[in-house]
């Protein structure tokens, strides 16, 4: 951006030849093509720290603005309108399967917003990682919808997953955030997030945008279907609407968090449990700790701990209880207090109100309430940042871990 807002984009099989103050372009036979120079709308302040430690930091206190920015983006009049992603009502009632395919964090999009799609709708959804689904013999029917999820929009894999989702005939949606991107350019639709550039290597504003667009799409599918009535659907958006300002309330409890993750920073191991919605947020926090803690950590559906998993458990060991999902508090609960019976130290994450969970873990963070279906969006706050500040105590660099890149471009 010091030098230039002008980007032009080289599809594959293309050439650019550079001349002094001119550029010309040909297709792979050498024959010449036109392109439209785009230019890039992002401010220099969107690639510079602004007064934050990190990056990441920066980021995770972007991510209300952000989520509200790719929230309105499609609403139109309080309804969501889908005009400028191209997916209309008619388009949605022909559609019977639902495929959304991403890689990492994405991938734990994919899984929060599987549940949402399943309980707001009878459509069939599956969720499969890219780098699996493109190398699976299945039959994609032309009534299928792939959803294809990738902040950068090169993800190699999921490309690749795109593009066979595409030969089958199957309609396909990418949900991106880079204008332009080869996934933007390949899909029959587009859902653009508005996180702006997200420098860290380790997503999450960029996650957050893609759960609110996940979200959103839910939502509309549900209502073009006549699936939910015009009270819940405004209900719906009411929730939704209101979730920016309750990240903020979120991250106004970081101090305590910073507290608990420099007690931890020595810890070797670290497990994450949670039921439906809530493991799909484990899976996530999980990876945030892995990447940039590197802690070995993982997150079970805590129903699976006794077929396995439990055995790892000792004295001392961190095990975080991810309980948000009312209807299935109860049961997390119990494998909570399996896993603390056998000497865990136990981190609670729970809503307000659920304060019985201070009998049983060693230290709760709370998160305000709203729908069921949209907690995701608070219950990742303090694991991310508990991620960046076992980082930070560690003395780690946050921003580029060792041996990750921020775009996958390689299988």
């Amino acid at each position: 951006m010091k030098y230039t807002r002008s980007v032009y984009y080289v599809g594959d099989l293309e050439i650019a030849k550079l001349k002094e103050g001119e550029v010309e372009f040909y297709n792979i036979d050498r024959e010449p093509i036109q392109k439209e120079v785009t230019e890039i709308k992002w401010n220099t302040e969107a690639a510079e720290k602004a007064g934050y430690e990190h990056f990441m930091l920066k980021e995770i206190h972007e991510q209300p603005k952000a989520v509200r920015d790719t929230i309105n983006s499609v609403l139109k009049d309080g309804r969501i309108d889908f005009s400028e992603v191209g997916l209309s009502d008619e388009d949605i009632k022909k559609i019977r399967n639902i495929y959304i395919v991403a890689c990492g964090s994405a991938y734990h999009v994919c899984m929060a917003v599987q549940y949402v799609i399943e309980e707001l709708t009878s459509l069939s959804v599956r969720v499969e990682l890219a780098s699996e689904f493109r190398y699976r013999k299945m039959t994609l029917r032309e009534d299928s919808l792939v959803i294809i999820i990738s902040q950068s929009g090169e993800t190699a894999d999921s490309l690749a997953a795109l593009k066979m989702a595409k030969a089958s005939g199957a309609k396909t949606l990418g949900i991106v955030n880079v204008v332009g991107s080869s996934i933007a350019r390949e899909a029959d639709n587009v859902f653009y997030t508005l996180a702006g550039p997200e420098i860290s290597v380790a997503t999450t504003k960029a996650y957050s945008c893609q759960l609110a667009a996940g979200y959103m799409l839910a939502i509309q599918l549900a209502s073009a279907r006549g699936e939910i009535s015009e009270e819940e659907y405004k209900r719906l958006l009411d929730e939704l609407s209101g979730i920016p300002q309750k990240i903020e309330r979120v991250l106004e409890d970081k101090e305590r968090i910073q507290w608990f993750a420099a007690k931890f920073a020595a810890v070797k191991d670290a497990f994450f449990i949670g039921r439906g919605i809530d493991y799909a947020v484990g899976l996530e926090g999980s990876l945030k700790m892995k990447e940039i803690s590197y802690i070995h950590s993982e997150a079970y559906a805590a129903g699976e701990l006794k077929h396995g998993p439990i055995s790892l458990i000792e004295d001392g060991t961190l095990v975080i209880g991810v309980v948000t999902q009312q209807a299935l508090y109860e049961k997390t609960v119990s494998n909570m207090v399996e896993v603390k019976s056998r000497g865990a130290y136990l981190m609670g994450l729970t809503c307000y109100g659920n304060y019985a969970i201070e009998d049983l873990a060693d230290f709760t963070v709370y998160i305000p309430n709203t729908d069921h279906l949209f907690l995701a969006s608070l219950a990742v706050i303090p694991l991310q940042l508990l991620g960046y500040y076992i980082s930070c105590a560690k003395g780690l660099d946050v921003d580029k871990p060792r041996n990750l890149a921020k775009s996958v471009t390689v299988e």
